[in-house]
């Protein structure tokens, strides 16, 4: 059985670059892999959180999955907390981690710049969290942006010592899964960098709650230059906010990159912008509007993540058990 574990943290509004680089996908994967997705509430508090605020982002967040796409009928929809195997597995990962492996992690030096010695454990030690979420459903395959690439190859190293350690094939190495035009969705006011929850201006993300007249304005006000559109993708990837744009179209199109510019090659943005803002708005109006139906039902929300996590732990208590036994761990399980 080929097995997708994906999730995303509830920590500010889900935007364009969530929906094109990860959700879009993930719909996807329903039909050929037995799916579990999860809010992962855990990686979240390795910042302060304020705890009203991040149960109500769990729930919207799972508002957006199932507005977006994920049937909760064919996938596992839960959130990370509500099962314990992940926190239990990632103590037994961590005996099989050495330090070298966690200081080579881009993100813990990106996000601790100069105060690391101040830093908690929980941001360094996260990617045996993310590891353990994995791998307690012996997942073969997960779904990553580029930035998450250096995580996964981490999970592998760690299930791969965890298989020489105890002389065994138990984890199964995941295969990444990065699909589609925009697995990489850059913010609209700057090219070179990725579109982000957290950068200060919202005018640089299209947020999934956006009204059609935000998302038009936004799009309206995204940084461009004032060339014409080229004519070649060799040309466009030397003008990233052009090339942002056209990616977002051709995703949200279905369409490649070379398919919409051989459409709007010599077209200033003044005509380009516009209908992009149309099929933007055209596919997430239905999406926006099913998230503040879900949203306005929260204990519908509860149920579904009740029910989810209760299949979830089902099978990762199994999965608990062996791995115990492999090690010689007692259990009453």
């Amino acid at each position: 059985m080929r097995r997708i574990l994906s999730g995303m943290q509830p920590t500010g509004n889900l935007h364009l670059g969530n929906y094109l680089g990860a959700l879009k996908n993930w719909v996807k994967m329903q039909r050929d892999y037995e799916c579990y997705y999860c809010v992962v509430d855990l990686h979240a508090i390795t910042v302060p959180q304020d705890p009203q605020k991040l149960k109500q982002a769990v729930r919207e967040t799972a508002a957006a999955y199932i507005a977006a796409g994920i049937d909760t009928n064919k996938s596992t929809l839960f959130v990370q907390s509500a099962v314990s195997a992940h926190t239990e597995l990632a103590w037994i990962l961590a005996t099989q981690t050495p330090l070298g492996w966690l200081n080579r992690m881009t993100q813990f030096k990106e996000k601790s710049g100069k105060n690391r010695d101040l830093e908690l454990l929980g941001l360094y030690a996260y990617p045996v969290l993310m590891a353990a979420d994995i791998l307690i459903y012996r997942a073969t395959h997960v779904p990553v942006g580029e930035d998450q690439k250096q995580h996964l190859e981490l999970t592998r190293d760690i299930a791969a010592a965890f298989n020489r350690s105890y002389n065994s094939e138990y984890f199964p190495l995941p295969e990444p899964q990065i699909l589609g035009e925009a697995a990489r969705v850059m913010s609209l006011r700057d090219g070179t960098k990725k579109m982000s929850k957290s950068e200060e201006s919202d005018y640089s993300r299209i947020n999934l709650t956006d009204d059609a007249d935000t998302i038009a304005l936004k799009f309206k006000k995204a940084k461009t230059d004032p060339e014409p559109l080229p004519d070649t993708l060799a040309e466009l990837q030397k003008r990233p906010e052009a090339d942002n744009l056209i990616t977002i179209y051709a995703a949200l199109t279905d369409r490649s990159r070379a398919d919409v510019l051989k459409e709007y090659a010599g077209s200033q943005f003044s005509k380009f912008k516009p209908a992009l803002t149309e099929v933007a708005v055209a596919k997430l109006a239905p999406m926006t509007t099913k998230m503040r139906q879900l949203l306005n039902d929260p204990a519908e929300i509860d149920q579904i993540l009740i029910r989810g996590a209760e299949h979830a732990n089902t099978l990762t208590q199994k999965h608990l058990r062996e791995i115990k036994d492999i090690i010689g761990l007692w259990s009453v399980m």
